[in-house]
């Protein structure tokens, strides 16, 4: 039997959660996370509320040259579907190599009679949002990225994905090339209700 404790209070935490902010991926400095490092990130990314354990997500890990060929491929899907000239496309392959290390995240949603869609993609969601607080637990800075690249269906294909899978995020990760700071954030009150709704003509 595990010996195993959980839900340990830990004020530190949340001070984490609280000042955990985003580093741009293009001003991200090496060195990334190795791959010790990089397994901590996704186990903490699989580590996330799942109805039904579906598991429905993957990862795709890529660092050096591997980037380099992401990047190809992303030029190639710009050629195809928007016709851009070669310059431009020579440009955007950059995109795929602005962070030390970059984990395509992917959405494998599954039919399923009793749990819908919806919820699936939840979890999808939080296992991005836990890998980037794990990057920032364990030293490195991370940004979730999507863009054009992420609903292109020709980098679908390159990337082996399935008809029912999506590219959910582009996580970059490495370490700041400068401190952050923070940016406008909601204001509390504008988002929370406290009791139940008044709404007027409901049953």
């Amino acid at each position: 039997m595990s010996n195993q404790v959980f839900n340990i209070p830990n004020e530190k935490t949340y001070n984490l959660l609280m000042n955990r902010r985003s580093v741009v991926a293009k001003q991200m400095a090496d060195p990334g996370p190795d791959d010790e490092s990089v397994c901590k990130i996704l186990a903490a990314g699989m580590r996330v509320p799942d109805h039904g354990k579906l598991a429905p997500w993957r990862f795709i890990v890529l660092r050096g040259t591997e980037r380099e060929a992401f990047g190809t491929l992303i030029a190639a899907a710009l050629r195809l579907e928007n016709k851009a000239s070669s310059s431009t496309a020579e440009k955007m392959k950059g995109y795929a190599t602005q962070g030390p290390v970059l984990v395509i995240a992917i959405s494998t949603v599954q039919d399923h009679p009793v749990i819908p869609a919806w919820e699936q993609k939840l979890s999808m969601g939080a296992a991005c949002q836990n890998m980037l607080v794990a990057a920032t637990a364990l030293g490195f800075a991370g940004q979730w990225l999507t863009g054009w690249a992420a609903y292109s269906p020709t980098v679908a294909t390159g990337l082996g994905l399935t008809l029912t899978e999506r590219i959910a995020g582009l996580m970059f990760f490495g370490h700041a090339g400068e401190a952050p700071t923070d940016r406008k954030r909601p204001v509390f009150d504008d988002h929370v209700t406290w009791g139940f709704p008044k709404v007027e003509g409901a049953v």
